[in-house]
C-alpha cells in the first residue's frame, strides 16, 4: 500500500526539479565529459585569448621582477589589468583542458589521464604564482617599488609545495599535445601548436618575451578553433534557454565578485 504522506512529500520535489530542468536545461556531457561542451568550449575560446591579451599589455616592460614591480609603480592600472587578464585566462584553461583530456581519454586512457593531470597541476602552480604577484603589487602600493623588490628578493628562493609542480607546467602540455595528436583529437599542426605552450615562462612576476607570445599564439591556434567547433555542434540551445542562462550566469558572476571583495 502506498503511504499517502510519502506521496504528498515527494511529488512537489519532483515537480520542482522537472520545472527547473525545463527552464534551465543542461545538456548531457556525452563524449566531452565534465564540464561539458558549453563550459569547455567557451573556456577554450576565452582562456587563451585572455592570456595573450594580458601578455601583450605588459610586453613593453622588461621581463624580470624588479622591472615588473617598477612598471607597476609607474603604470598600476595597466599592469594590474595585464596580470589580471593573464590570471583569468589561466584559470579558464582548466575546463578547456578537462574536455580535451576527456576526448583524448575516450580513445587512449593513458594519454588523456597523464596529459590532463599534469596540465591541471601546472595550472594550480600558475594560480599560486598569480597570488604572489598580487601580493607583491600591493607591497608596491603601500611601500614603493624599492622595498617591494627587496621583499620579493628575500623570499624568492623560499621553499613552497607548488615548486614541485614546475615540471608539470612544462611537461604537461607536451604530453597533452602528443596525446591529442596520437588520438587525432587535433591534427599534427595544431597539436604541435598546443605543445608550444610548454615554452611559456613560469614563476613569480614574469613579464613577456617573444617566446611567450609564440607559446600563447600556439595555445590560441590549438584551442580556439576546437572551442568554436564544440560550440557550433548540434544540438544547439533554444533562444529561450539562452535568454535565461546568460542573465543568470552574469548575475551569479557579479555576486561572486561582490562577495569576494566583501570578505
Amino acid at each position: 500500500m502506498t503511504n499517502p504522506t510519502t506521496s504528498m512529500a515527494v511529488t512537489p520535489v519532483a515537480t520542482t526539479g522537472t520545472r527547473l530542468r525545463g527552464a534551465l536545461p543542461v545538456e548531457r556531457w556525452g563524449a566531452t565529459g565534465f564540464p561539458g561542451r558549453w563550459v569547455g568550449g567557451t573556456a577554450m575560446v576565452l582562456g587563451p585569448l585572455l592570456m595573450l591579451t594580458g601578455a601583450l599589455l605588459r610586453a613593453r616592460f622588461p621581463f624580470f621582477y624588479p622591472d615588473q614591480l617598477a612598471a607597476y609603480e609607474r603604470h598600476p592600472t595597466l599592469m594590474a589589468t595585464a596580470y589580471g587578464l593573464f590570471a583569468a585566462g589561466s584559470l579558464l584553461l582548466w575546463p578547456a583542458v578537462a574536455v580535451v583530456a576527456a576526448r583524448i581519454g575516450a580513445r587512449s586512457a593513458g594519454w588523456g589521464l597523464w596529459g590532463g593531470a599534469l596540465v591541471m597541476f601546472g595550472l594550480f602552480a600558475r594560480a599560486f604564482h598569480a597570488g604572489v604577484d598580487h601580493l607583491a603589487f600591493q607591497l608596491v602600493r603601500s611601500q614603493g617599488a624599492g622595498p617591494a623588490t627587496d621583499a620579493v628578493s628575500a623570499g624568492y628562493g623560499a621553499f613552497h609545495v607548488f615548486a614541485a609542480l614546475n615540471l608539470a607546467i612544462l611537461a604537461g602540455w607536451v604530453v597533452l599535445a602528443l596525446g591529442a595528436w596520437r588520438t587525432r583529437v587535433l591534427g599534427p599542426v595544431r597539436a604541435a601548436a598546443l605543445g608550444l605552450t610548454a615554452a611559456l615562462p613560469l614563476g613569480v612576476l614574469k613579464g613577456t618575451t617573444p617566446l611567450s607570445l609564440v607559446a600563447l599564439a600556439g595555445l590560441c591556434a590549438a584551442l580556439v578553433p576546437l572551442g568554436l567547433s564544440l560550440l557550433g555542434e548540434a544540438p544547439r540551445p533554444s533562444r529561450t534557454a539562452v535568454l535565461r542562462w546568460v542573465p543568470l550566469t552574469l548575475v551569479t558572476v557579479g555576486l561572486m565578485v561582490l562577495l569576494g571583495q566583501a570578505g
